[in-house]
């Protein structure tokens, strides 16, 4: 069964004042880990490319003073048009984030693309069977917006949209004081959100979303404990 690791340097960018590894730099991790595997296969991005549906992170034990992250990514599900793969990562402080990203699969037209035969030789085994699934599964907004995210030309990426990593910095800002221990953090992709469009974020406690004229194009929920032992990430 195929397992692909990477190692990366957290550097002075990639935590806040207090030393903690960000969410955003967590999820580019995670993206950055399942590009550097397809390519490793001979399976590069030019051919056909692959956008997130939803992101699960638990902290297990809080990334503070690690200087280094090991990463270890597998399969763990697929679908018609989907994959969802497992994350594992470990600090040479201590830090453990465990993660699973649902990802669909497109062709160069931006259009679903079914997984083929090859991609099912290489990452079906590790997934032993299970089923990725594609539903979304939080709520629509129950307060109005009431900030702004302001898009910069940096968040984009080569599909000319928002990129996933992105997402997570204004949870950053609505969830801050809330992220320094263990917890657990579903982000949702509705749709995808453009340089030059309005964004605004709702946030009611442990929930938040990502707003474009009303449209509701990302959906986040806080879990600050934690996961329950029922929903732990396996």
């Amino acid at each position: 069964m195929r397992r692909f690791r990477i190692e990366r340097t957290i550097g002075l960018s990639d935590v806040d004042a207090t030393g903690r590894l960000r969410l955003d730099v967590v999820a580019r991790y995670l993206q950055d880990a399942a590009s550097e595997d397809v390519i490793d296969v001979g399976r590069p991005p030019s051919r056909h490319f692959w956008v997130v549906r939803r992101t699960e992170l638990e902290v297990v034990e809080p990334f503070a003073d690690d200087l280094r992250v090991e990463l270890e990514t597998w399969a763990s599900g697929t679908a018609p048009t989907a994959a969802s793969r497992r994350y594992s990562l470990h600090g040479s402080g201590g830090g453990h984030i465990e993660a699973e990203s649902v990802w669909i699969h497109l062709d160069r037209d931006l259009r679903p693309l079914r997984l083929d035969d090859g991609f099912l030789e290489i990452y079906g085994p590790s997934t032993e069977g299970r089923r990725a699934s594609t539903k979304l599964t939080l709520p629509p907004p129950t307060v109005p917006p009431d900030r702004d995210w302001p898009i910069r030309v940096v968040d984009i990426d080569r599909l000319g949209h928002v990129n996933n990593a992105a997402y997570w910095a204004p949870l950053e800002e609505v969830w801050a004081g809330r992220l320094g221990g263990r917890l657990r953090a579903v982000l949702e992709y509705r749709k995808p959100i453009d340089l030059g469009e309005r964004v605004e974020i709702a946030h009611d406690g442990d929930a938040a979303w990502l707003v474009v004229d009303g449209e509701v194009r990302s959906a986040a929920r806080l879990d600050p404990e934690g996961a329950p032992e029922a929903e732990q990430l396996a």
